[in-house]
């Protein structure tokens, strides 16, 4: 069953989960026709294999470490630190440590790629949006 989306004007908590980030799961905290905000879990040593948006976007790290991996380079990110992604930027994440990250989206009619609202991606397993 899938969590509630939390609405506009609605306070949202992002706060690090420290020892629960272990048995944390990734949800979507917000979902307009415009916009999505995803809370990303993402275990230490996991990888999210490359793909895009094609809107700009944000991949804000909250906890742990984190790598933003791109054809131009790789960014690293710890507590605090944000990348802003231009559009149709191909890229991929791995966690170095158990991580959280929040990502957002601008979306276009409800979705964030064309045609199936999380962009383009090699090889066919699900993964989040980022």
């Amino acid at each position: 069953m899938a969590l509630p989306h939390a609405h506009l004007l609605d306070v949202v908590d992002v706060r690090p989960l420290g020892p629960a980030l272990q048995d944390a799961v990734s949800t979507s905290l917000i979902k307009t026709g415009r916009l999505q905000l995803q809370h990303l879990v993402l275990p230490a040593r996991h990888d999210v294999p490359e793909h895009h948006v094609d809107d700009e976007c944000t991949i804000h790290c909250l906890e742990g470490d984190v790598e933003v991996r791109m054809p131009s380079g790789t960014r690293r990110l710890g507590p605090g630190q944000l990348v802003v992604l231009p559009a149709r930027q191909r890229h991929g994440l791995s966690a170095r440590a158990a991580s959280a990250v929040l990502v957002t989206l601008l979306l276009r009619r409800g979705d964030a790629g064309d045609g199936g609202g999380s962009g383009h991606r090699n090889g066919s397993a699900e993964q989040p949006t980022t």
